[in-house]
């Protein structure tokens, strides 16, 4: 009988553990726990910087082609150089205080503060390439990657492949460990629930049935590199055709040079990083959110850098903070600072 309560008991620890405080999936999960001592710098990554975010409790989060860094407003700690070793690309924070750090060839690792839970294709993930994460109205993850998209309810994937000019759903339980062209760059849900991803490719839209391919003058939109919508329900296209905005019904281009990432700040600003003139001179740009009803809009060149500028945040304390080839900086309103030695 106490062998049949201790097997009984040994049955309810292993049904209900979960790991990343998601449910536990069906597919092999590899737990990386971190026992090695964070590594404390006074100085953010050197090398390239992606996308930035803050968290719930005002940590900003920046993922490196070095490493995944946690800055409190001190310091910086590097958490992942010594228990992983990847380049990393994009970054979300789950309704449940979850960290999803995606990566370029090792798939996507959750860090719940202690521990590393990493997805891969051998656990359904699509592709190991993770561009862009975002999380959805009903608490899905999805994944943009090389190739297409993955979404995760918490229990297993469901996968969306971009063949052409089509994206439609996998129901074969195809996955790509290699690179494959037309990579996810942006995915969001708009306020009336239709998704929008851009991609290498076209940029899509998605209902929850079918994807549709989203043109303008029967032209689609290609090679997109950002998607946001702002207050007032635009949706904002950043990318190889410059910057864009769609209010449902009428199309306004603002730029028409290479454009890379899209935020809106507090105050309705748009913040851009773009080409300056096709050269490969890049810059920080704030267009006046009062002056957005005209066709030319007040702009502010705030910084300039070499090869590329690129995602961007505004912190709570207004300050941005922006990604280039040389790490991570902040500009405070007045000056742009560089976190490097």
């Amino acid at each position: 009988m106490k062998k049949y309560l201790k097997f009984c008991a040994l049955l309810s620890i292993l049904f209900f553990y979960t790991s990343c405080r998601q449910s536990q999936s069906e597919a092999r999960k590899i737990i990386i726990h971190s026992e090695a001592k964070d590594v404390v710098t006074s100085h953010g990554p050197e090398w390239i910087t992606r996308n930035t975010i803050q968290d719930r409790k005002n940590i900003i989060w920046i993922a490196s082609f070095s490493g995944v860094y946690r800055y409190d407003g001190k310091s910086f700690t590097n958490i992942t150089t010594k228990v992983i070793s990847t380049r990393f690309f994009s970054l979300l924070e789950d309704r449940k205080g979850n960290l999803w750090f995606g990566s370029i060839g090792s798939g996507v690792y959750c860090y719940d503060g202690k521990s590393f839970q990493n997805f891969t294709t051998k656990e359904g993930l699509l592709n190991n390439e993770v561009t862009s994460i975002y999380e959805d109205k009903k608490g899905n993850i999805w994944f943009g990657v090389s190739g297409g998209a993955s979404r995760y309810d918490g229990k297993s994937f469901r996968n969306y492949i971009i063949d052409g000019d089509e994206m439609n759903e996998d129901q074969t339980g195809k996955t790509f460990p290699n690179r494959r062209p037309y990579e996810v760059n942006s995915i969001i849900e708009d306020k009336k629930g239709m998704f929008w991803f851009a991609t290498r490719g076209n940029t899509f839209t998605y209902n929850g049935k079918t994807f549709s391919v989203f043109s303008r003058n029967k032209r689609p939109f290609k090679n997109v590199r950002s998607l946001i919508e702002d207050k007032k329900g635009n949706i904002w296209f950043s990318g190889a055709d410059g910057l864009w905005r769609y209010d449902g019904n009428t199309f306004i281009n603002f730029a028409q040079n290479f454009t890379g990432y899209i935020i809106e700040d507090k105050t309705g600003n748009i913040w851009t990083s773009s080409q300056r003139n096709n050269s490969q001179i890049w810059a920080l740009l704030r267009y006046d959110g009062k002056s957005l009803s005209d066709k030319k809009p007040s702009v502010t060149e705030i910084a300039l850098e070499g090869n590329g500028l690129f995602g961007i945040l505004e912190a709570r304390d207004g300050s941005i903070w922006f990604g280039s080839m040389k790490g991570v900086h902040r500009y405070d309103g007045a000056t742009v600072m560089d976190f490097i030695k």
